[in-house]
């Protein structure tokens, strides 16, 4: 295109340049053609007064050489009845042309070796008619002719090449920016899902930019999603594949028993592998927009009759505090739920049978607080943990139901922590910042923290009601 618009350029501006510029040259010879004939006719006038008057030869050579010069012009005089035939100065035209000025009594001009003569008839007292015979050289006749041609092809060559550059400046205008929009969509087809493209240069360019970059948007909020459903349904396959495996390892021993424990953990296994394959790449999940959210009390109550089930049928004692009044929090539903399933997942999973475990929800006026505890063994390194919820670890544990949560957590400006509980064994702490602010207070729990709205743990002597079981 750059090339296309250059070439164009050329090719109009020399036609124009031509068009102008040899008329103009044309008039400009023709001009100083004029101007020399003009000098040599106010010559012949200068000389046509004496002749009138006398025809003596000495007055006339002084005339001549007064006027012009003996080399340039010449007189001459017919032979009348009472003088005789008389030249003057040096005769170039020939007789028939001196002749037919004579009889046409009009000027007239004519070719000589070196030029051109300018014939003047002049009528003389006797009534004869005398010739005034001006040579004007080749070289008068093209004087500046030259001069002006070679400026004018100067001024065309001038701007012919202006007319290239600015083609060029204009051609860069248009084809930098088709050039990275063509980038751009070779980067997003090699995968690239970040390319976007500078909306800059002519209209046309930078509307096909904005829909480019709109178009790339769309394309990365598209797989962001299905990575997202991906990771979300197949962990959440985890929850029903939890009780499955613990209902299999009630059958006790035989061939079919070993069989379905074979199944689960194999199932589970490829369960884990898709999960973490979709959520390799996925990007941070955004925090809820205004207006969007849940009732976190509603969530944790819908979540624990699920799972008190399992726990009944295990022994455990459980109880929930902190979720009879609706609390409001910027968190999808479903992606709350999930979080929920993965922590409580791993209570069934990590913790042996009639292990209790409690789950708290605590209002503060900058931030909700979910705590997910436990009477097992405990964590004892937390650190390794939370490293491992972001996929470093491989002890047997995919760390998947805590990326899940750290994500969520993360999304809304809070953090998630690991730490002792009061009943003796992992309490997971889920901060979920309200106004999406960053600044989760850090330590543990935020003790000692005295910012407003932070939300402290309970006494250990009044955390924990009657279980039920």
């Amino acid at each position: 295109m750059r090339w296309a618009l250059v070439k164009v350029s050329v090719a109009v501006t020399a036609m124009v340049v031509v068009a102008f510029a040899v008329p103009l040259g044309l008039v400009i010879r023709e001009m100083a053609r004029d101007r020399a004939f003009s000098n040599a006719e106010r010559e012949a006038a200068a000389v046509a007064p004496a002749l009138s008057i006398t025809t003596d030869r000495d007055q006339l050579e002084r005339v001549v050489a007064s006027a012009g010069s003996d080399a340039a012009m010449a007189v001459h005089i017919p032979v009348g009845a009472d003088a005789e035939p008389l030249d003057i100065g040096r005769r170039r035209a020939t007789a028939e042309d001196i002749e037919a000025v004579r009889k046409l009594g009009r000027a007239s001009t004519s070719k000589v070796s070196g030029g051109s003569t300018l014939l003047q008839p002049v009528a003389l007292s006797s009534g004869e008619i005398a010739v005034v015979e001006v040579f004007v050289p080749e070289a008068e006749v093209t004087n500046g002719v030259g001069t002006a041609w070679a400026v004018l092809a100067g001024v065309g060559v001038a701007l012919i090449l202006g007319s290239v550059a600015v083609a060029d400046r204009l051609g860069v205008r248009m084809v930098r920016p088709a050039r990275r929009l063509v980038e751009g969509a070779h980067e997003l087809g090699e995968g690239k899902l970040g390319a976007r493209v500078p909306e800059k240069g002519p209209t046309e360019l930078r509307l096909a930019a904005v829909a480019f970059n709109s178009m790339a948007d769309q394309v990365v909020q598209l797989l962001a999603n299905e990575r997202e459903l991906a990771a979300d349904l197949s962990h959440r396959l985890r929850t029903p594949l939890t009780v499955l495996r613990l209902n299999a390892a009630s059958l006790g021993d035989g061939p079919a028993a070993e069989q379905t424990r074979a199944a689960v953990e194999q199932l589970e296994r490829e369960v884990d592998t898709i999960i973490r394959t979709a959520r390799d790449a996925k990007p941070q999940t955004a925090a809820a927009g205004p207006g969007a959210g849940c009732d976190a009390a509603e969530v944790v109550r819908e979540r624990m009759a699920f799972w008190s089930a399992l726990a009944e049928d295990e022994g455990r004692k459980w109880r929930v505090a902190g979720a009879d009044a609706p609390v409001r929090i910027p968190v999808a539903r479903a992606d709350l739920a999930a979080a929920l399933d993965a922590l409580l997942g791993n209570v069934f999973r990590h913790t042996a049978e009639g292990t209790a475990f409690a789950v708290d929800l605590h209002n503060g006026e900058d931030a909700v607080i979910v705590l997910v505890s436990d009477a097992g063994p405990g964590i004892p390194d937390p650190e390794t943990a939370m490293a491992r919820g972001r996929g470093s670890g491989s002890d047997g544990s995919t760390g998947l139901g805590l990326d899940i949560v750290r994500r969520l957590a993360e999304a809304t400006g809070g953090d998630v922590r690991i730490g002792s509980s009061v009943l003796g064994g992992t309490e997971v702490r889920v901060w979920i910042q309200l106004d999406g602010r960053e600044g989760a207070p850090r330590g543990q729990y935020g003790r000692g923290r005295g910012h407003r709205g932070a939300v402290r743990r309970r006494r250990p002597g009044r955390l924990i009601p009657t279980f039920r079981s």
